[in-house]
């Protein structure tokens, strides 16, 4: 397994993306008017949601990459927790699934889809 992403809420995505910016990160999906921003950071990465509202108090998410979310997602069922979602292949190339920790922490576990020929 390994950490790949911070998931972070903004009430402004361009001011944000600025910021980011300034750190050295590079904008690999989305932009300064879309709902969902990936930026990258070394070989990791930090992800935006646009949330105009700003919604008070914290929200995040981890995202792990994992050989297999749907093999973990059956074992976390099968230990008897209930995920967000179900694995989905997203349109960022990625299949994977949200689940809350015991903490209510919301955790991604994803895979990298293989790239379209």
């Amino acid at each position: 397994m390994e950490l790949n992403a911070i998931t972070l809420l903004t009430a402004d995505m361009a001011r944000s993306i600025d910021f980011w910016l300034v750190a050295g990160l590079d904008v690999t999906f989305g932009g300064r008017d879309a709902p969902f921003t990936t930026l990258r950071l070394g070989s990791n990465y930090v992800n935006l949601i646009a949330d105009p509202a700003g919604s008070p108090g914290f929200w995040g998410r981890v995202i792990i990459h994992v050989p297999s979310p749907d093999d973990l997602h059956r074992a976390f069922a099968d230990a008897g927790y209930s995920s967000s979602t179900d694995p989905a292949d997203a349109p960022w190339g990625e299949r994977y699934f949200h689940i809350l920790d015991p903490g209510g922490n919301e955790i991604s576990f994803a895979k990298r889809l293989a790239a379209p020929s």
